[in-house]
């Protein structure tokens, strides 16, 4: 096991958009590979935020440069003595992309470089994903004689199944454009505009949308992944009659009525 301490900072910004924003962020050591002490760290953080009422997003940011994140640490993985460490071990970062998850804002995850392996996985797990060009993705496991599992199941409802298939079955990596094209990622923009593109998305989401229709989105959201689609439309059903349990929705509506118009 690596002796490294792991770099997990929180920056909470309630200034510079006029709402509350959560920026989590693990440092470059050893090029972010997911060790137990960082996946604990990070999970931490996420069950933390969960409580903040205020919180309107969150950001979820890697390596700069070199990698996101590499995936899980081979070092540690390669020293597991037996089958129940390995689930251990394994159900700890599925642990960290539910927390992710089960944030009731929408998570970003700022990816620049490498995004392999878990790191994949946990960027999945974030609602959107904004990468700089020349990041690279991949789920390499097969390669170490172990199959893509956890967070991987988010793969088809991104990219479809083929896609999926071809990832994990080659291990091989593709890059930022083909990325873009097959949706794993939506936005790739040049490393120098990366944190302007992303303030653009914050802007639309914790500032010109309503604070609570966006959690109730994302609760959804969520509910959608599993539920058939009757039952996923009278969710949203359910969802529309919460929304309306105090007259936010109408004063919106009418200012968006009552706004000046061009000719």
């Amino acid at each position: 096991m690596t002796s490294d301490p792991p770099a997990v900072s929180t920056t909470i910004d309630d200034a510079r958009y006029g709402a509350r924003v959560a920026t989590v962020a693990f440092a470059p050591w050893r090029i972010n590979v997911f060790g137990r002490e960082l996946i604990e760290a990070l999970t931490g953080e996420f069950v933390r935020l969960a409580e903040d009422d205020d919180l309107r997003i969150a950001i979820l940011t890697g390596g700069i440069g070199q990698a996101f994140s590499m995936g899980a640490d081979v070092n540690e993985m390669a020293a597991i003595a037996d089958a129940d460490e390995a689930v251990a071990f394994i159900t700890s970062l599925h642990n960290l992309c539910q927390s992710i998850r089960d944030l009731p804002v929408p998570v970003i995850a700022r990816i620049e470089g490498h995004c392999l392996g878990g790191g994949l996985e946990v960027a999945a797990s974030c609602d959107l994903r904004i990468a700089s060009e020349g990041s690279m993705f991949g789920m390499p496991e097969v390669r170490l004689g172990l199959p893509s599992v956890i967070e991987a199941a988010l793969l088809p409802s991104l990219i479809g199944w083929g896609k999926t298939r071809e990832l994990l079955y080659t291990g091989d990596t593709i890059d930022s454009g083909e990325a873009q094209r097959i949706g794993l990622v939506e936005r790739v923009v040049p490393v120098n505009r990366l944190d302007d593109e992303l303030a653009g998305w914050v802007q639309s989401i914790a500032i010109e949308s309503d604070a609570t229709a966006i959690r109730l989105q994302k609760q959804l959201l969520l509910r959608w992944e599993v539920l058939p689609i009757g039952e996923a439309i009278e969710a949203g059903i359910d969802s529309f009659r919460v929304a309306f349990h105090d007259d936010t929705p109408q004063k919106l509506m009418q200012e968006w009525i009552d706004r000046p118009r061009g000719d």
